[in-house]
């Protein structure tokens, strides 16, 4: 398949009610018939909507960058500036990804749009499949995307003209399917009583994860998969989970970790005397909530982890275990995403606010510098920017009101004002029990 490019709270034991209050909240006022083009607002910038007269071809002129909205000095506590308002989605936004000097975001109504930085023009639109896209994931010049109907799809710039984006596999490939098929032993039972081969996944893949050659991807089957990306073979599959996995993380130590809404977080690696993953640890046990994000910062020393009731977990890596860093009420409903930028953390919740946080020196704990108000649905994705933009950095934000917003968050902010991120009840909580390393026996 050939795309031109144009030129400048779910229950835990019922993961699949967040997928159908999204559809809901996205299929408000939703006409298939009427392609709605890509449009830009940017709040601090003048002549910056796609119906500016200046603009021939509907797009934001290139001096208009990002960098005229970013303040050349310090702000005041808490003082986060909103760069812009991108459209052009048909449904909610699923899934964000940095690709380069480009932002990739994705939706459920399949397509998958590439913005320019920093001038943010829609740079290309592209999408295949009959299921939504639920995460994205970029490894060198390749984009690997995961949908609902249970499979991954390979994107790949074409040589042959800078200006086409070409689908180059799916995953399981032919050639992976003819090598399992005839063997009986290949296949497995899966939840709906349906036998199938180990390589597929039987329900939707929620999440990619990238690290060392290798592409781990999470399902709503339960499972955990292993694919090479040299060859795009799978490797492995694990069944992680007792529900549904709803985000993965890899880190630089080897180390993957799932959340699921089993109410666990679990770490997985490679043992000396073994080439296949296993479980190394469970960070979190809980009956009572659903785990539906993770991330890890400084090299993988400290893991967070999203849940249905609103908390964030932190847990620091030591010698192998996994002791308790933080327990934060971080909002009244629940956390869908997180993302980490430098000493900064921020939290992307369904009452349709971003929390930014701040780590506080090498404990992992977490000091509250401010709250970012904008979308009009919740928040279901968050992607932070690798590098600092003038005193701060850039923050990426999809929600279910079908928009990307584009904001400026500063690194430092005034001690007065701060709001430590901890519950009242956190020192009780924090007791020798719960400090204790959480390992597999």
């Amino acid at each position: 398949m050939y795309v031109l490019l144009r030129s400048p709270t779910a229950t835990p034991q019922d993961p699949y009610q967040i997928a159908r209050q999204e559809q809901t909240f996205a299929s408000r006022d939703y006409n298939p018939m009427a392609f709605q083009e890509a449009t830009l607002t940017t709040p601090l910038l003048s002549k910056s909507t796609s119906n500016s007269s200046n603009s021939s071809d509907g797009s934001p002129t290139s001096n208009q960058t990002l960098a005229k909205c970013i303040p050349r000095f310090p702000t005041s506590s808490g003082s986060y500036k909103s760069l812009a308002v991108l459209s052009g989605h048909l449904s909610s936004v699923s899934c964000l990804a940095l690709c380069g000097e480009f932002v990739l975001s994705a939706s459920q109504a399949k397509d998958i749009i590439v913005w320019q930085h920093p001038d943010l023009r829609q740079f290309t639109k592209f999408g295949h499949g009959d299921g939504s896209v639920k995460a994205l994931a970029a490894v060198g010049n390749r984009v690997f995307s995961a949908h609902q109907d249970s499979r991954i799809r390979v994107w790949k710039l074409s040589k042959r003209s800078e200006n086409v984006f070409r689908l180059i596999a799916t995953l399981p490939t032919t050639k992976d399917y003819l090598g399992n098929f005839m063997k009986q032993s290949n296949y497995v039972q899966t939840r709906r009583n349906h036998r199938r081969l180990w390589i597929e996944h039987a329900d939707s893949i929620s999440c990619l994860a990238v690290h060392a050659g290798l592409i781990y991807s999470g399902s709503w089957d339960k499972t955990l998969k292993v694919w090479r990306v040299s060859d795009l073979k799978c490797l492995e599959s694990i069944r992680a989970h007792d529900d549904a996995i709803n985000s993965l993380v890899a880190t630089h130590d080897g180390m993957v970790y799932s959340a699921s809404a089993d109410g666990k977080i679990k770490a997985w690696g490679k043992r000396k005397d073994k080439s296949s993953h296993c479980l190394m640890g469970v960070l979190e046990a809980r009956d009572d909530v659903a785990w539906n994000t993770v991330i890890a910062c400084d090299d993988g020393r400290l893991v967070y982890g999203g849940a249905s009731d609103g908390r964030v977990i932190g847990r620091e890596r030591i010698n192998g275990n996994w002791k308790l860093a933080c327990d934060v009420r971080a909002h009244e409903m629940a956390v869908l995403c997180l993302c980490s930028m430098g000493e900064l953390l921020c939290t992307g919740s369904a009452d349709k606010s971003i929390g930014v946080w701040k780590r506080e020196g090498g404990s992992g704990d977490l000091l509250k510098l401010s709250v970012i108000i904008g979308h009009e649905g919740p928040v279901k994705c968050l992607q932070g920017s690798c590098y600092r933009v003038g005193e701060g950095y850039i923050l990426y934000s999809g929600g279910l009101d079908k928009s990307l917003r584009v904001w400026w968050v500063p690194k430092e902010s005034k001690e007065e004002g701060m709001e430590k991120g901890r519950s009242d009840h956190q020192h009780h909580t924090c007791s020798m029990e719960k400090k204790k390393c959480i390992m597999l026996r």
